[in-house]
């Protein structure tokens, strides 16, 4: 399928069916070879904090690579295969960080995984920048939060499984091979490669709407000058780039924290993964709602305070440690975490797609993801080599709390149509939520009629009854 003018509606259908597909088959990967699993490779390897700081630093000082590939997509105009290309290669890094144990000696496995990482992210940012350009013209504005709220949604739900086998896999290899400990990270880097080129195929089988034409190319400069021309996407990347360096001064640090400041063992720290993760899953129609209701802006304006909530309640989780109120707190922080990160995701990843004008998309979603990602490379770089000098994390979440709240003020002087007051998308968020549970309730109930219906006696009454349970089953689904 090749780049056309105007797509009907049944190719973009089609090719937003595909978009999900990718997004499936990327958050598996992502899921079997970060986060967790790969701090906890790292420290299997030997690294200090330090050398956990710069592995969340990797991906977005790699980020540098958006720059040049806005060029390459103006003078090519085809996002599908530079997508395609470096996406592919990106992905084979993958599979050679698959191999490292078992033939690299150990005292230089880390640097080589650290080199194949920074390779792996350099050439994704290539193969990112491009298919946001694409997503921009793909995706109807009238949907987009709901589509990527749904792709988020079904995204998480899969990470959870996979997050959970993958923890009990690593246990089980523990425990029957406890000298090759590595070997079972080695298996989850090969997974992972199989499933990203799973997502290569998605991708290539999405359509391509053709790139407004341009009578001639503008230079180099003329499009970095761009986005920053802009005041009011010069007034969001400001608000990206503080809100990024802020979160990413505690975040990264939040599974050691749990491993070794909170003494958990991998298993729990996956469990509590998986209740974030499982939250996120339940609030990201709610968020995507909103969001096309009103705006991006708005949706920040609730989600992005309860997030620093949930950095204050780490912070001050300190002061319980040893009692047994520990563990009930850090389920209620997860809880909490993964309803705010749920709507702090789905804004800051749609604002930008919301208000880059037509035909000059690539240029600024590059600029604004460099901006944002080289302030979330600083910032854990600049975690790791302070807490070389602090005892705990609480000065972390502490700090980032602070600068998250100077990044909320910069979005104030970010405008978006349909914006309203934090208040009336907080009222409807409860009201989401109350609504929520009594659907809940309604359901139990069902359940529970379903099942007096199926007492002694009622099978000899099953098939004339058939009609009776139909609209029983039809609510529950």
């Amino acid at each position: 399928m090749g780049c056309t003018n105007t797509l009907s509606e049944k190719e973009v259908q089609k090719g937003l069916r595909n978009v999900i597909g990718d997004g499936l088959a990327t958050q598996v990967m992502s899921t079997l070879t970060g986060s967790v699993f790969l701090v906890a490779f790292a420290l299997a390897l030997g690294a200090s904090d330090l050398v956990i700081g710069l592995l969340a630093t990797i991906p977005p000082l790699t980020g540098i690579m958006q720059i040049p590939t806005i060029y390459l997509v103006e003078k090519f105009r085809t996002r599908r295969s530079i997508t395609m290309v470096a996406s592919a290669l990106s992905r084979a890094f993958l599979l050679l960080i698959a191999c490292i144990p078992f033939v690299v000696p150990f005292h230089v496995a880390l640097p080589i995984v650290l080199a194949a990482l920074v390779m792996n992210s350099l050439l994704a940012n290539i193969g990112g920048c491009s298919f946001n350009s694409w997503m921009h013209d793909l995706v109807p504005q009238s949907t987009l939060g709901r589509f990527f709220s749904k792709r988020m949604l079904l995204s998480t739900a899969v990470a959870i499984p996979t997050a959970l086998a993958a923890g009990y896999f690593l246990d089980l290899w523990k425990a029957a091979f406890p000298g090759i400990e590595l070997g079972g990270y080695a298996i989850l880097f090969a997974a992972g490669f199989v499933a990203g080129m799973i997502g290569v195929l998605q991708i290539s089988r999405i359509p391509e709407p053709r790139m407004a034409t341009a009578e001639d190319l503008p230079r180099f400069g003329e499009l970095l000058k761009q986005p920053f021309q802009d005041t009011n996407f010069k007034n969001l990347i400001g608000f990206l780039t503080s809100w990024n360096f802020a979160v990413n001064l505690a975040l990264p640090f939040l599974t050691v924290y749990m491993l070794r400041g909170l003494g958990m063992d991998m298993t729990t720290v996956v469990i509590l993964t998986a209740v974030q993760q499982l939250t996120m899953v339940a609030f990201f129609k709610v968020w995507g709602s909103l969001s096309d209701k009103y705006s991006n802006k708005s949706v920040l304006r609730v989600s992005g305070p309860l997030l620093l909530v949930s950095f204050a309640l780490w912070a001050s989780l300190s002061m319980f440690k040893g009692t047994a109120a520990v563990l009930p707190m850090v389920v209620g922080i997860h809880m909490l975490w993964g309803m705010s990160t749920a709507g702090v995701n789905l804004g800051t990843a749609n604002i930008g797609l919301k208000l880059a004008p037509k035909g000059k998309a690539t240029a600024y979603l590059a600029s604004s993801s460099l901006f944002t990602q080289l302030a979330a490379a600083t910032s854990p770089l600049l975690g790791g080599m302070l807490s070389q000098y602090f005892e705990g994390w609480t000065i972390f979440f502490v700090v980032a709390f602070l600068l998250g709240m100077f990044a909320l003020h910069r979005l104030t002087k970010v405008k978006e149509e349909g914006e309203v007051h934090e208040k009336v998308v907080a009222r409807e968020l409860v009201s989401e939520m109350r609504q929520s549970v009594s659907l809940s309730k309604l359901k139990v109930s069902a359940v529970i009629a379903t099942a007096g219906l199926a007492a002694p006696g009622a099978r000899k009454r099953k098939r004339r009854n058939r009609g009776e349970l139909l609209p029983i089953f039809l609510f529950r689904r």
